[in-house]
């Protein structure tokens, strides 16, 4: 891509994001001005623009990116092996005994100390 077409590109990416920012103004306002509206109204107006903005951001060059960055992510999600109930199961239970038994420990800890401290100021 040349100079001129990368600042063309530019430019435009400029007035796509403020155009978004415009939506995303215009749903936070007009959800406050039109309050005494049914809540339905004025949640269904917010993911309108919400959609509009999210789809225009996505025309950007920062929004491709990160589209492509999301394809990628869901590529990875699924080359992971996830464990399976039992051993999800066993891992919990692991964790929460030492959490037990830290916390017994530290809780005798303390009212050692705790004694030891009244001992000695009186």
């Amino acid at each position: 891509m040349n100079a001129r077409a990368e600042a063309k590109d530019s430019r435009l990416d400029v007035l796509k994001w403020l155009v978004v920012v415009a939506l995303v103004v215009v749903a936070v306002v007009g959800n406050q001005y039109f309050s005494a509206e049914p809540i339905l109204y004025r949640v269904l107006g917010v993911l309108v623009l919400a959609g509009a903005a999210a789809a225009l951001a996505l025309q950007t060059t920062k929004g491709r990116m990160f589209a492509g960055l999301v394809k990628e992510a869901r590529v990875e999600i699924r080359k992971v092996v996830w464990p399976t109930r039992q051993e999800t199961s066993q891992t919990t239970l692991i964790v929460v005994v030492v959490v037990l038994v830290m916390a017994l420990l530290l809780w005798g800890l303390d009212s050692l100390l705790g004694w030891l401290v009244s001992l000695i100021v009186g």
